[in-house]
């Protein structure tokens, strides 16, 4: 099918604009997404081993968590590659396949992780207001059935997305004014030729139909939790469950926020260095940051983590 519709097209490649608009900034920008991109594979890898090599941590919650590090390593592996590339080379060119093929991945991931952080929100809710009968309710197969759901979900959504994009004609002007192929898609289809109106429809609706579906499921997680915290009367007990929910709503508020802003707001002509901003957020950033709410503040994973690296200077003697 994509053979088909380019050979109706007159457009081959895209060149993306990404921030060439403030030449001075290219160097800088590409040592600061580097190493934001480094944090990340070392944290969500890190994250992924050590909950693989803990026993304690062989817990619905750490199952859900390893695949929410695999699906940051994945959306952030197809995005920033392609933006280091064009911030260092003059030719800022993507091929009609490529970027066909970068749109499919970030959009599967993008949604796939969304549901993901609602799956993590419905299994702290079990959690708290369950404890005797966590590991009885969410059993092994529930949470498998869970994990697969999110990534079917996401591939549908991408596949049914990718499709209206592909059917496009893109006969005018092939300069996307972004740095990738990206989710919210208003970049690829400001340079189509033809009625574009059913694959922005499509997009509409995919888009508010999965954010508030995730977002109902999270909300109504989070208010029985709240519920259950307030009744309980060890103060201990209150002190750690909120900081859990915490470190939860710190990274759904984050996620959710900036898709939000770039899915569900209108935009106008002036507003795409705002979208090329909060793309960069969710696509570099929130993958970084991750690891750090997630993980890093919780005692058995900076254990283990001292462990290992405890292991590794024993093993390797100065």
């Amino acid at each position: 099918m994509v053979h088909e519709v380019r050979n109706q097209s007159s457009v081959s490649t895209f060149i993306l604009s990404g921030f060439s608009e403030f030449p001075h900034l290219q160097a800088p920008l590409f040592l600061l997404f580097l190493s934001i991109y480094t944090v990340t594979l070392v944290g969500n890898l890190g994250i992924i081993v050590i909950i693989r090599i803990n026993p304690k941590l062989q817990t619905p919650m750490y199952f859900f968590l390893s695949h929410l590090s695999f699906l940051d390593i994945c959306y952030s592996s197809v995005f920033t590659p392609k933006l280091l590339e064009i911030l260092v080379v003059e030719d800022r060119t993507i091929s009609f396949n490529g970027c066909m093929t970068q749109f499919f991945f970030i959009c599967m991931f993008v949604i796939t992780e969304m549901f993901m952080l609602a799956v993590m929100a419905y299994d702290r809710f079990v959690a708290v207001c369950n404890p005797l009968l966590y590991t009885v309710a969410m059993s092994h197969k529930l949470c498998a059935l869970l994990v697969a759901g999110t990534y079917m979900w996401g591939g549908f959504c991408s596949v049914t997305l990718t499709y209206s994009l592909v059917k496009q004609s893109y006969c005018g002007s092939n300069i996307i004014n972004h740095f990738g192929c990206e989710y919210s898609y208003s970049a690829i289809i400001s340079v189509s030729c033809s009625d574009s109106s059913f694959s922005q429809m499509a997009c509409l609706a995919i888009s508010i139909f999965s954010e508030a579906c995730s977002l109902l499921i999270t909300l109504a997680s989070y208010v029985f939790i709240v519920v259950i915290v307030i009744r309980m009367p060890s103060k201990g007990g209150l002190r750690k469950a909120f900081s859990t929910c915490t470190s939860h709503l710190t990274a759904i508020s984050i996620f959710h926020g900036i898709l939000l802003l770039l899915y569900c707001v209108p935009h106008s002509r002036n507003s795409w260095l705002l979208v090329k901003v909060a793309t960069a957020l969710y696509a570099v950033m929130i993958p970084m940051l991750n690891p750090l709410i997630y993980s890093l503040r919780n005692k058995d994973v900076k254990e283990t983590l001292r462990r290992l690296i405890k292991s590794k200077l024993h093993s390797h003697p100065v």
